[in-house]
Formats: C-alpha cells, structure tokens, sequence
C-alpha cells in the first residue's frame, strides 16, 4: 500500500510513522520547509492528568505508551517520563486535589497527592511557598521544535518514506490522488490531510465548514535554570481548564478564589517544562474570538513570571524567546479528534486541539486501524 499524507506537524508525521511500521510506502507533502506552526509552538508535554475520563482519557494513555516505545528508538524525541506536579497553596485548591483523587480512574493517571516536603524531593526547585501538590506519574515531555526532525530522519532510514517539503497542495484529484502547487499529481492507495490550523483553501473547498475551531496562544522560553526542574508543573489555574478537574469543590474554588484579572481575561493557566538545555517552556493563553491579535501581550508573561517565581522561590532566568501560535480544536470539545472521509480514499484528520502532542501516536493508531492499513 501506498499512502500520501499531507502536512508535516505531529498528526501527520505519526500517520507516516504507523503506515512505514505497518509495512506501506508514505509520500508526506508539507507546504513549507518543515512544519512550523503548533506541533513546534507547545510545550513538548505528553499530558494525562487533566484530560476527561473515557475516550480522551483512553487515548491519552494509549497514546503515552506509544511515546514511550517510539522514544526508546528515537532517542533524538527527548522522551522522559517526567511525571507533573500541581502545587496548591491553600484548602480550597487541596480540596480539589483530594476530588481528583476520588475519580474512579485515578490510579490509571498516577495521582497521589503529596506534602510540601514529599514534593521537593520529587522536584527540588520547588523552594517556595506551597502546602501539597498533586502529582501525575503519568506524565511525559518530550522536545517539540525537533521532535518532528528525529521522526523524520528514523522515517527516511526505513527507505520506504519519502519526503517533499514546500510544496502546498492545491487539489484532490479523482481518488487517492492530490496535485500540488508544482502541477505534480500524487497517487497513492489513501490520502490523509492532516491540515493542523489551516482549514480554508483547500480544506473548506472539499470538507466545507468543519466543526473545528482555531485557538491562539502566547507562550515563552528562558535561559537555562541552572539546576534541574525534574518535573513538569501547573498551577491551580490548570483546575480550571482540564475537565478532569471539574467537581463541587471546583465550583467552591471558583466562587471562593476568584482566578486572577489577568488569568482571567487571557484565560491562563501555567504549565512549565524543563528543555534539555535546561531552559523553561512556560505558558499559555487561549484566544478564541476571530480576528485573533497579530501582536503579543505582556500582562499574561508578567502574570506567568510572578506565578513561576513563587513556586521557584528564585527570579527567573532571562527570558530568551517570546511567541504566539494557533491550533485546531473540534468545536465539540468532548471530541478528541474530527476525522471525516471528504472523498473517496482521502480523510481529513484535525482538530486534536491542545491534546494534538499528546494523543497524536494513537489518534494515528486509530485511523490505520479504521483504514484497514
């Protein structure tokens, strides 16, 4: 069999990556030199603890085992079972903590929650002030501006990939077949347009209006730490946003500790993981409302740089970079991933939203397995 699939983010090369290891030729199309929109702008976490119990759930641990096994041959992803930390400061934010604890697939995400002092020594970076924190033993990262570079080179060693960057398709011609910008007609036995954020031109000519929406979001990176943050970490804030979380003592939480104006308005919450320079990945903001800013903000870094610091107890590093990046989420939040047959032998995958790092290996798993690869 031979498949074309069409964008090099994380959605697309892990689509590559189960149809080389299920024994099929892959043609993968990016219209640029190499992807460059949210596959590289996130945080590189393979994140369990906060998704919504069932499918998101199933996939999200399917989709950490995956990780784990393609990183024990590709070295080059950076992958390591970092687990996360969740420091609370305060009885309402613990008890919400103790609430997760109570869900019935707790013990399948690796929750415990642990003192203060069990935390440090988990994380020993963690020298400000907190009371417990919630850890996640499932937790993973891995490097995101290479990740897609060192699954492409493993792809291009098994002599059965081949790879054409810049070179933006404008056509699905007939079935199983799509011609680019060069007037180059691509046959194969399915296609597979793993689009990301760019759902006009072509997507919307063949698809329509999709039930998937884009998300903007700020993040930043610092210098190195100088010491090792061996863990990643999220705020309370992160309550807010991860349905797993949702409970009655979320709800006290909301009504008894207001989130921060300027949480609030960028609807934040901080995540934070150790690069392998050990530089911080700290973000982020999700901006819902079209048109999206073409500027970035400095309130939410100020915001993020105060939170960080108090869990730090320490300034941060120089910050070395700033940047803003866009996602696609399925309209439908409860969905993991929006996969539609737009034509004969050619399926659009998109939408993962900020599960896209995460739950990309067994997204991939599940459409070779509907496709019959």
């Amino acid at each position: 069999m031979k498949v074309i699939v069409v964008g090099a983010g994380v959605v697309g090369t892990m689509h590559a990556w189960h149809a080389v290891e299920r024994g099929h030729e892959v043609v993968h199309i990016e219209r640029e030199a190499e992807a460059r929109g949210a596959s590289l702008r996130n945080f590189g976490q393979i994140w369990v603890s906060g998704r919504a119990g069932g499918e998101e759930l199933d996939t999200a641990l399917r989709a950490r085992e995956l990780w784990e096994g393609v990183g024990a041959r590709v070295p080059r992803l950076g992958f390591r079972a970092n687990g996360s930390l969740t420091p609370v400061r305060n009885d309402l934010e613990r008890a919400v903590a103790e609430a997760a604890l109570a869900r019935p697939d707790a013990t399948a995400r690796g929750y415990r929650l642990l003192t203060a002092d069990e935390a440090r020594r988990i994380n020993p970076a963690l020298r400000g002030g907190f009371e417990a924190a919630l850890w996640c033993e499932r937790d993973a990262a891995v490097e995101p501006r290479t990740a897609q570079l060192a699954l492409r080179e493993a792809l291009l060693a098994s002599g059965k990939y081949t790879f054409l960057p810049n070179r933006e398709v404008r056509d699905v011609v007939g079935e199983n077949a799509v011609r680019d910008d060069r007037g180059e007609t691509h046959t194969g036995d399915a296609v597979v347009l793993c689009t990301g954020a760019w759902l006009g031109g072509l997507v919307r000519e063949i698809a329509g209006e999709v039930p998937v929406r884009r998300v903007r979001l700020q993040m930043m990176q610092t210098d190195p730490l100088g010491e090792p943050l061996t863990t990643s970490v999220a705020d309370a804030d992160s309550f807010r946003y991860y349905p797993a979380y949702a409970s009655g003592a979320l709800d006290a939480l909301n009504a008894g500790q207001p989130q921060d104006p300027t949480a609030a308005a960028h609807k934040m919450q901080l995540l934070m993981v150790q690069r392998l320079d050990g530089g911080l990945t700290i973000g982020d903001t999700h901006e819902y409302e079209h048109p999206f800013a073409f500027d970035t903000l400095e309130d939410p870094y100020e915001h993020l740089t105060r939170v960080v610091e108090s869990f730090l107890g320490r300034p941060l590093p120089k910050i070395r970079r700033r940047w803003a990046g866009v996602y696609a989420q399925c309209v439908d939040t409860g969905r993991v991933v929006h996969r539609q047959k737009v034509r004969d032998g050619v399926w659009l995958v998109t939408g993962p939203g900020g599960r896209g790092m995460t739950c990309s290996p067994a997204v991939a798993e599940t459409t070779a397995d509907e496709l019959g690869w």
